[in-house]
């Protein structure tokens, strides 16, 4: 699929496509948001990240550290068999909401092998859909804040369904992330995440860095370092 490469207030528009007449300089303020992905023999890959590019607003990183704690939210979800993707996007948006905040999207999507970016039969989104998330699905989390005529912002991982817990309960389910690449804590306001969201932050961040970093040139490494360092 095209690259969703929106700048400062074309972030607000989440399917905005550039375009010769559309494109906009790219400068040391505001937000970048990049959502990009492709077809490989060992699998299709979606992901979204929101680059601060400086001089941030308030209001930016708000927004930016919201939307973090929706994506970790739904990332760390515990929730027993049968669970519907409605119910995964109520988790997601939950923090949002806390704010009087929504966004217009569904909170994730399935994701085929080699095949469509956007594949059923499950969805994570408000529509009461009888649909069971499943061991194996491959799902979108991808919160977002879209504020016409300034900013968008969604951070996105590809999420796989694991076997977590069995008891007298239920069985439990859980995910194990497939993205790997590093969010950005530069305009995260620390005060507003939960000691459990920090701690999957940094831990995500870490695993980021251990398995990236062996690829990389020193120059590449130093920078993932940088950007990936515990908060």
């Amino acid at each position: 699929f095209n690259t969703i490469s929106a700048y400062q207030a074309h972030g607000a528009l989440p399917h905005y496509g550039a375009s010769e007449e559309s494109n906009a300089e790219v400068k040391a303020e505001g937000l970048f948001l990049v959502d990009s992905g492709g077809q490989y023999f060992y699998g299709t890959t979606d992901i979204t990240r929101t680059i601060p590019m400086g001089n941030n607003t308030e209001e930016e990183s708000v927004d930016y550290t919201l939307v973090l704690k929706g994506m970790i939210d739904g990332c760390k979800a515990r929730f027993p068999k049968g669970t519907c993707g409605y119910q995964i996007d109520a988790i997601t948006r939950k923090p949002l909401w806390e704010h009087a905040i929504n966004y217009g999207h569904g909170t994730g999507h399935g994701v085929g092998y080699l095949l469509n970016v956007h594949e059923g039969p499950q969805v994570f989104n408000p529509t009461a859909s009888p649909i069971a998330v499943e061991l194996g699905m491959i799902t979108s989390v991808e919160p977002g804040i879209y504020r016409p005529g300034k900013h968008g912002i969604r951070i996105e991982n590809l999420v796989n369904t694991i076997q977590d817990v069995s008891n007298e309960f239920n069985e439990f389910y859980a995910f194990e992330c497939l993205t790997i690449a590093p969010i950005s804590t530069k305009i995260v306001k620390k005060e507003l995440l939960e000691a459990s969201q920090i701690n999957w932050l940094n831990d995500y961040n870490a695993m980021v860095f251990d398995r990236l970093s062996p690829l990389l040139t020193e120059a590449e490494a130093a920078f993932l370092k940088e950007e990936t360092k515990a908060i």
